[in-house]
């Protein structure tokens, strides 16, 4: 009897030991793991303001949502620069200091949404290429082959995000993840989505997807 008693013992020990090392390793994961889907639930409001809910938004992209890859996802920043960058999804999200604004996008189409944006400043990333004087234009290129393009004044005078959350959720595919261009005061077809690579440029001129198309080409609302 006694020695049933005393295996008996061990076997609950050993059970309590391993549920002790399991929850622990399942809360190391969960706190260091930022894909875990439960780890952020989208807000509708934010500092007494509402918001729109990111199911909001109508699909209208020219190839539709694009999947891309943050472990294989890169983000080159070239043209008239000195320094070229490269860098991978987490290094542009650890590298530079993240903000929060609430801006409205409005679509030609006629609707409109109203997200807490977080992302990085645009312009703590230029400056980090070493922008060469004669650049004047930043053109944006995405996965998906659409293009666009911006002042270099307007993107620095105004604190131009570059964002990678939307009501405290990361962007999902279809909103453009990894990195969607905040693009205030401008009309939708400026904000473009799965942004791959920015050129700075001297060539004013340049039209994008839609302004090739025949739509303004400084978008102003």
């Amino acid at each position: 009897m006694p020695s049933k008693r005393l295996l008996s013992a061990a076997i609950l020990l050993l059970l309590l030991v391993t549920a002790i090392i399991f929850v622990g390793v399942m809360i190391w994961w969960t706190r260091t793991n930022d894909s875990n889907e439960f780890e952020y639930v989208e807000i509708r409001e934010y500092e007494g303001q509402d918001l729109s809910s990111i199911s909001h938004f109508r699909e209208n992209s020219i190839k539709g949502p694009q999947y891309l890859d943050n472990e294989t996802y890169s983000l080159t920043v070239t043209g008239l620069v000195n320094n070229e960058l490269e860098y991978t999804y987490d290094e542009v999200l650890y590298n530079y200091p993240s903000f929060k604004k609430v801006v409205t996008l409005r679509c030609v189409e006629g609707w409109s949404v109203t997200i807490l944006w977080e992302g990085i400043q645009l312009k703590d990333l230029i400056a980090d290429a070493e922008v060469n004087p004669e650049a004047t234009t930043v053109i944006f290129y995405a996965y998906d082959g659409y293009s666009t393009s911006l002042p270099l004044d307007y993107i620095i005078d105004n604190n131009i995000m570059m964002a990678y959350k939307m009501n405290n959720v990361t962007l999902p595919p279809e909103r453009g993840f990894p990195f969607q261009l905040v693009a205030e005061s401008k009309w939708g077809y400026k904000w473009i989505k799965w942004i791959t690579a920015i050129e700075l440029s001297d060539n004013e001129d340049y039209r994008g997807y839609w302004e090739s198309r025949g739509y303004p080409n400084d978008a102003d609302l």
